[in-house]
């Protein structure tokens, strides 16, 4: 079966990119381990999404946004970031000449129900599930192949993988990837409060655990609990109500009582970071690119920022008859998105690391920073750039986070599809 590119995982960045591309007039080809049914009917998995300005502008272009109940966006009118045991915060609150929220929130099982709706009736996009990818091959001059698990081989011009921060394929095509493990698992719920939040995010780097409180619809939050790894038990198997307890008084019962409403799920942290997003007529996009730490609420905000830069490149060669799996394509492609995903992933994991430290001089130092933060406009307006992405060149972040020793060299060109090991750091 011939495709012009076949899209490895129907996650929400592998169907934000085939609906990038649906007026390209592209045939393309989805892979899932789920069966059909499964990717229409998402789960509630604990997870809900911080989209930045920038990911509502492209949902919005692709018919996804308008699919969202009212009810389901919540608005994160403010945001707040503690340290320690300290009452001092660093504020992010809608400024006078920008009175805009700093950023929506919805649900990933929603995000994904309305990407599948707008992706299963496009003309030019065929669905394989409930099978996996078993081989890959890729020639410059004669194309790329992949082979089904269930035997079926689909022939393209390019392959594109969105297979999750552990890509299969990422290794298939024997592209390295630093993986940073942090020892930490992610507890992530929801719960009713008392008081209403009024639209405010709170970011709590409490000495041993990270608590965030995000704003959702009526007097509901998301909570996601950051832990050593060895507490992800203790915090799973706590009974409703001491859980609920635990969590008020941990957040200083600023919103009054809190109820647990929800089930709990654990996720561990790892970041990952690939060396390189191109091989021949190889692309990554998503999380097989970068896999962030969620504390910046980048995730899927730069998977879908990526997925538009590649779909973009591929529909303009499409358009004048080009190869749209030839080596200068993906080359531009790399280069645009390794610029805003090196000093985003380096900077976050920098600072995850700084304010999980809680050895005594880095309390200090903690503060202190916070301090600066706050009053310091440049840096303040970087950081807000950076949330929001109203400013997607970056802002002044590029100065602050230096480039990783692992992505030093100056230009980064396609390497041929061998295989290694994965790597790790």
């Amino acid at each position: 079966m011939d495709f012009d590119v076949v899209i490895v995982g129907a996650g929400p960045a592998g169907l934000s990119f085939a609906r990038l591309l649906a007026d390209s007039g592209l045939a393309i080809a989805l892979i899932d381990r789920q069966t059909l049914s499964g990717l229409a009917s998402p789960e509630f998995d604990g997870r809900d999404i911080a989209l930045t300005h920038q990911s509502r502008r492209i949902l919005q272009s692709i018919g996804v946004w308008p699919r969202f109940d009212a009810r389901s966006v919540s608005p994160i009118a403010a945001a707040r970031v503690e340290d320690g045991t300290s009452p001092y915060s660093l504020e992010f609150d809608p400024a006078a000449d920008e009175p805009d929220v700093l950023g929506f929130i919805v649900s990933n099982h929603l995000i994904r129900e309305a990407l599948f709706e707008e992706v299963r009736n496009l003309d030019n996009v065929s669905f394989f599930c409930d099978t996996a990818v078993s081989d890959l091959k890729t020639d410059a001059d004669h194309g790329a192949t992949v082979v089904l698990s269930d035997g079926r081989n689909l022939r393209s011009r390019l392959i594109v993988a969105a297979d999750s921060r552990f890509s299969e394929t990422r290794r298939m095509m024997g592209i390295a990837a630093s993986m940073y493990d942090f020892g930490r698992v992610c507890v992530v719920c929801r719960v009713q409060n008392e008081r209403p939040h009024h639209g405010v995010a709170y970011e709590c780097f409490h000495y041993g655990r990270t608590l965030a409180v995000l704003p959702l619809s009526g007097n509901c939050s998301s909570v996601v609990i950051t832990a050593p790894m060895d507490e992800r038990a203790a915090i799973l198997e706590m009974e409703s109500e001491p859980f609920s307890r635990d969590l008020e008084s941990r957040f200083g019962g600023r919103l009054g009582r809190m109820q647990l409403t929800s089930e709990r799920f654990a996720y561990p942290l790892v970041g990952v970071h690939s060396n390189h997003f191109v091989a021949t007529r190889f692309a990554l996009i998503g999380d097989a690119a970068v896999g962030m730490h969620p504390v910046t609420a980048h995730g899927y905000n730069l998977g879908l920022g990526g997925a538009e830069i590649l779909a973009s490149e591929i529909t303009r060669s499409a358009e004048r008859g080009e190869d749209i799996g030839a080596a200068p394509l993906l080359s531009r492609y790399e280069s645009k998105h390794m610029r805003k995903t090196i000093p985003m992933y380096r900077g976050t994991n920098e600072m995850v690391r700084f304010f999980t430290d809680d050895r005594g001089p880095l309390k200090v130092a903690r503060q202190i920073a916070l301090r600066l933060s706050n009053n310091f406009p440049p840096v303040k307006r970087a950081i807000r750039s950076m949330l929001t992405e109203k400013d997607t060149s970056g802002g002044l972040l590029p100065l602050f986070f230096p480039r990783p020793p692992f992505l030093s060299r100056p230009s980064l060109s396609i390497r041929s599809n061998r295989r290694h090991e994965f790597e790790t750091d």
